[in-house]
């Protein structure tokens, strides 16, 4: 463990939660992990287990993983450093930009056939698709609808054996597709935050990791966040085990060597696509922490930052989130019971764990979880290479947080 200078974090806490999380890993079920936390000028980093299920390397510091959904907030701030230069506006329709989806066209039900459309009430806003509203997303409660059928045939969401087109010709396909639901009615989940990367490539002319380089990786010394692995780098990155959910055999998913981060992908996912480490991540969210700012360089100005990790949604709006975490946990045994929903991220809007008011952050469906609690000052990143095909990557991550609440001081 690697410590920095005294805080509130304390050795008797921190030592519980080694405890605590050396459980699961002696349980089998979790072959190894990196875990941060940081708080103020002190930082703390875990390594235990191995990088294989059958062993193989140690899990170490710069041990490379697969973000999924946890690439979410990283990308809400790419845009957001177009809305600091006003180049984009919350309010600005994406027809100028996006033009395949202008003038939509809605489902008269979520369930309706794709031809029983009805006009859509007003354009699509940059807004919208900042909030996840802007009308398509991985709705898990209309999954056998013909246009979730869609989605996934026309290759529109990854973790599908085929990969995703490049991305003019993906929002072609989307643009091809009606509405779930009219614009800045409903939360939904994930294609936003993919939308919202091909949105900031449109706008700037670059590709959107050559943006993402150049005003976020860079100044932030994130040297090891990509959408694709170099080849002198694969042996940092362990396979990404999807368990059979009845055996709990460990089966890959994807592999490091010829794998889907091996070469640069076609479309880089700003819902999913990154790979990171612990400490590229601990960079980004202290940023956030910092109110914009990174080793007196800002990134962001502190107002965009403050809307990023707010609640922006309204009652209404939330009920679709509060529907995904309670009603589907199958899937996601519990997670994202946080009530709000800033940009690209959760916010905590009601006290539900031991976590406070105003902790914001996401998790990944690969085995991630990366938050900031301005209130405690802290930032908490776990990452593992399971996926959440069962509880115990979940399981993992909750008993992370409950750990880390602990071996805070008074």
């Amino acid at each position: 463990m690697d410590t920095s200078r005294k805080s509130a974090l304390t050795e008797t806490g921190l030592r519980k939660m080694r405890d605590v999380l050396a459980r699961h890993v002696d349980s089998g079920r979790i072959p190894g992990f990196v875990a941060l936390v940081s708080q103020g000028g002190e930082t703390h980093v875990e390594t235990m287990g191995t990088m294989r299920h059958d062993g193989g390397p140690p899990m170490a510091r710069d041990t490379l993983f697969r973000m999924a959904s946890t690439s979410k907030p990283v990308t809400a701030a790419a845009a957001m450093i177009l809305l600091d230069e006003c180049r984009l506006r919350l309010d600005d329709t994406v027809d100028r930009w996006l033009p395949e989806l202008a003038d939509r066209r809605v489902l008269s039900r979520v369930d309706a056939p794709l031809d029983d459309t009805v006009p859509a009430r007003r354009p699509i806003t940059v807004r919208d698709v900042l909030t996840s509203t802007f009308g398509l997303g991985m709705d898990m409660t209309a999954l056998g609808t013909p246009i979730m059928g869609a989605v996934f045939e026309q290759g529109l969401t990854p973790n599908l054996p085929e990969p995703m087109p490049e991305p003019d010709e993906w929002l072609r396909r989307l643009g091809a597709l009606p509405l779930m639901h009219q614009p800045g009615e409903r939360w939904q989940y994930h294609i936003a935050s993919d939308l919202l990367g091909v949105l900031v490539a449109r706008v700037t002319g670059q590709s959107f990791e050559a943006f993402l380089r150049e005003r976020l990786f860079g100044p932030l010394g994130m040297a090891d966040t990509g959408f694709h692995v170099p080849a002198g780098k694969l042996d940092r990155l362990p396979p990404a085990y999807v368990p059979d959910p009845q055996t709990g055999e460990f089966h890959v998913w994807d592999h490091a060597e010829g794998g889907r981060h091996s070469t640069p992908p076609a479309f880089q996912g700003g819902g999913g696509g990154l790979v990171s480490t612990v400490d590229d991540y601990h960079a980004y969210f202290r940023m956030l922490l910092n109110h914009g700012t990174h080793g007196g360089e800002r990134i962001l100005s502190r107002a965009a930052v403050e809307l990023m990790t707010t609640n922006r949604l309204t009652p209404e709006q939330q009920a679709a989130r509060t529907t995904l975490a309670t009603e589907n946990v199958h899937v996601s045994f519990g997670q994202g019971q946080q009530g709000g929903w800033g940009f690209g991220m959760a916010v905590r809007t009601y006290r539900g764990d031991y976590a406070p008011i105003g902790q914001f952050g996401w998790d990944g469906g690969s085995g991630t979880t990366t938050y900031a609690d301005p209130q405690n000052q802290v930032v908490g990143i776990l990452l593992t290479q399971v996926g959440l095909s069962v509880p115990d990557p979940a399981w993992l991550v909750q008993d992370f947080w409950t750990a880390l609440y602990q071996s805070l001081g008074d």
